[in-house]
């Protein structure tokens, strides 16, 4: 869950890194249904309503749920490698694994409850696919994390797809995948050699904080440990925590990748950190983990325990261990990429050979916005991929925003989209993309007021 080649999917782990735009919610579209049927349930619209048909139709596919999938593949990696990291005295697995969970959850489900504060950039429009102002589709599968807790599971994994709204190239889509896990342990059990140490501070009030309280966000808070713990407690779990990814990411990369703990901040665990592994002479970002938030667990009803949590996205891993180049890929139903993945042998891991190469077709748009509208002050350049995702499906491999002008006289602001055309099982012609083009001008002026330059 985290923000930062970075190929899409650890990011539900969020991280306050981009300018914070205006979260003001306009009038809802006069297009908008009043109601939308969302998972078998049915949810009123309002200002907040930005879920498209085109991300609605994605709801249901399971693509880590499908026989030789490369992200099942993924999926039954990680799930066996906890199965038998972690069992109890009878030789039973002791984590339990939820791979279906509704995707829409309320607001205190994917924020409050992760303790993510009301100013956090990852609750704007910009950023996430609302049904309403109280509900969305998740934006990270952690979403589920104090609904399980409060169910009283300690020991468990959450794997399904979630939703961003983000630009457009082959490393990011607007649905990807995620594995999270919680692991919950009691003073008897963390300290079973040395049953005088305590989990928590003899200092510390045990008092719940106010459920409605959620503080602005701060990087500079205290990454050593939380009040509340001591400092055998959160050692002894960093030092379990980090032993047992270090182990995840050693089965799925190999014994001799190299690796390192990158110091970070989430609103959800504290101390927390980034495992990076050292790839084509590049680090890359593999997953986040840290302390949970003690507050996290008492909102649960868990006062007397400490916890990790982890979470990585199976897009990312995908990516590096088939070698493959482009995230569309994982959505395509093309026996000749199909074909070649096979859960016969989990472990036998082959990198994808392309089927064939067909060419691209790049065309630019250019448009004024409205008087008064500039880029992110009211214009939200997601808001136009998501339009040409609507319009052109995934024949769009790449969106990029190569020019943006202030008129010196007018005040108007002008902006200039590329975008990058190319089919991923045939060849387009310049003829239907031009006219696809076309379409994406004529929406862009319905739904923007735009005026085509």
């Amino acid at each position: 869950m985290l923000l930062t080649l970075r190929v899409q999917g650890a990011r539900s782990w969020v991280k306050s890194t981009r300018c914070l735009a205006s979260s003001a919610a306009p009038a809802k579209s006069p297009s908008s249904p009043p109601q939308l049927e969302v998972s078998g349930s049915t949810y009123a619209t309002d200002g907040w309503t930005n879920v498209t048909p085109k991300i609605l139709s994605y709801l249901g596919a399971n693509k880590h749920l499908q026989t030789d999938h490369p992200l099942s593949i993924i999926r039954q990696r990680i799930v066996n490698y906890f199965y038998g990291a972690y069992r109890n005295q009878r030789g039973n697995p002791l984590f339990s694994v939820y791979d279906q969970m509704n995707p829409v959850v309320t607001v205190q489900q994917n924020f409050d409850n992760l303790l993510i504060p009301a100013d956090h950039v990852s609750r704007q429009k910009s950023d996430c696919y609302y049904i309403n102002q109280q509900h969305l589709l998740r934006a990270h599968t952690t979403a589920h994390q104090v609904e399980l807790i409060s169910g009283g599971l300690d020991n468990f994994l959450v794997v399904g797809e979630v939703y961003r709204r983000d630009e457009i190239d082959s490393t990011h889509y607007p649905v990807f995948h995620q594995a999270d896990a919680v692991r919950l342990v009691t003073k008897d059990k963390l300290f079973e050699r040395n049953p005088g140490l305590e989990l928590f501070e003899e200092t510390w009030s045990g008092t719940l904080p106010d459920p409605k309280l959620i503080l602005p966000s701060s990087k500079f808070m205290d990454q050593t440990k939380q009040p509340c713990h001591t400092l055998e407690a959160v050692k002894l779990m960093e030092h379990e925590m980090k032993h047992v990814l270090v182990g995840l990411t050693k089965d799925l990369f190999g014994p001799r990748i190299k690796y390192r703990w990158v110091d970070t901040y989430f609103p959800f665990t504290q101390p927390s950190w980034e495992l990076e592994i050292y790839f084509k002479d590049n680090w890359l970002e593999v997953l986040g983990c840290g302390i949970m938030r003690h507050e996290i667990l008492q909102r649960s009803g868990v006062h007397q325990s400490i916890g990790y949590a982890f979470g990585v996205g199976l897009e990312r891993l995908a990516m590096v261990l088939f070698d493959v180049p482009d995230i569309r890929l994982f959505w395509s139903n093309d026996s000749g990429f199909l074909s070649q993945f096979s859960e016969k042998d989990l472990h036998n891991l082959p990198k994808y050979k392309p089927i064939s190469h067909y060419p691209q077709c790049t065309n630019d748009l250019s448009f004024w916005l409205p008087q008064d509208i500039e880029v992110d002050a009211g214009f939200s350049p997601n808001d136009f991929y998501d339009l040409v995702r609507s319009v052109a499906g995934d024949m769009v491999e790449q969106i990029s925003l190569v020019d943006k002008f202030k008129h010196p006289k007018t005040g108007r602001s002008s902006v200039c989209f590329r975008i990058v055309y190319r089919h991923m099982e045939r060849t387009l012609t310049q003829a239907e993309v031009n006219e696809i083009h076309k379409q994406i001008a004529s929406a862009s002026v319905d739904s923007f007021n735009v005026q085509i330059r």
